[in-house]
């Protein structure tokens, strides 16, 4: 699943990592919106606001709007920069670090108190939207630009651009690889959902503890990954 980089990955490997990070994205993307009305997984939005408040005058939130994209950006220029540096020492668990991190920052936020996290806003947004660049940039690396996870709009593009193409391959190779295509982006938009509803059921109750699950799935990943490295090394 992570362990397994560029040309080494197969579909199942795809699938596994998209399932894991796309139901995470759901739900802080679904957290972001309930706790502190901001956009968490993505920066698309955030360009229209920064360019909204500009004109308003409101320089102020534009430059808010202007941190936020910006952290998602540190996140993923952090992750790449950790891949490069650890894979001159090894190749195994290149992924470890930027995964870690990940994971300490929803923990971090989930144990903060909710009136601080009413009060502080900003902050909260730029410390999930740096999480969810670390996290894109992560899957980006290691699938080889195959998975992406924090958003969907891309995804329903080429999602609605492969289901016409199934009017117009015919070959067997061809229609074979292309319903692979198909079944990964619609494993990511379906885990990404399922991670939104869990997260909007579980809010009105625990909060930002809700991310605790988020983090869980994480580690659960994590240590998945690192038994199937040691079973195949002892193959």
């Amino acid at each position: 699943m992570f362990s397994h980089k560029g040309n080494t990955r197969n579909i199942n490997h795809n699938i596994g990592i998209a399932s894991l990070l796309s139901f995470v994205a759901g739900i802080v993307n679904v957290i972001g919106l309930l706790s502190i009305q901001k956009l968490t997984t993505n920066v698309t939005g955030h360009f229209a606001y920064m360019v909204e408040e500009a004109t308003l005058s409101d320089f102020n939130q534009s430059i808010f709007y202007f941190i936020y994209i910006f952290s998602f950006f540190l996140g993923a220029f952090f992750s790449n920069f950790i891949i490069e540096i650890t894979q001159k020492v090894t190749v195994k668990h290149i992924y470890v670090i930027p995964v870690l991190v990940e994971t300490f920052l929803l923990l971090f936020v989930s144990f903060l108190n909710f009136s601080f996290i009413l009060k502080n806003p900003n902050l909260i947004a730029c410390l999930l939207l740096f999480a969810m660049g670390l996290q894109n940039s992560l899957v980006t690396t290691i699938s080889n630009s195959v998975v992406r996870t924090t958003h969907l709009t891309g995804l329903f593009t080429d999602l609605g651009i492969e289901i016409s193409q199934l009017f117009f391959y015919k070959s067997s190779d061809q229609r074979l690889k292309l319903y692979s295509i198909i079944k990964l982006r619609l494993t990511i938009i379906t885990t990404f959902f399922i991670g939104g509803i869990l997260a909007g059921l579980f809010f009105s109750t625990y909060k930002m503890k809700t991310l605790l699950i988020a983090s869980l799935v994480l580690i659960f990943g994590l240590v998945i990954d690192y038994i199937n490295v040691k079973l195949n090394e002892t193959k």
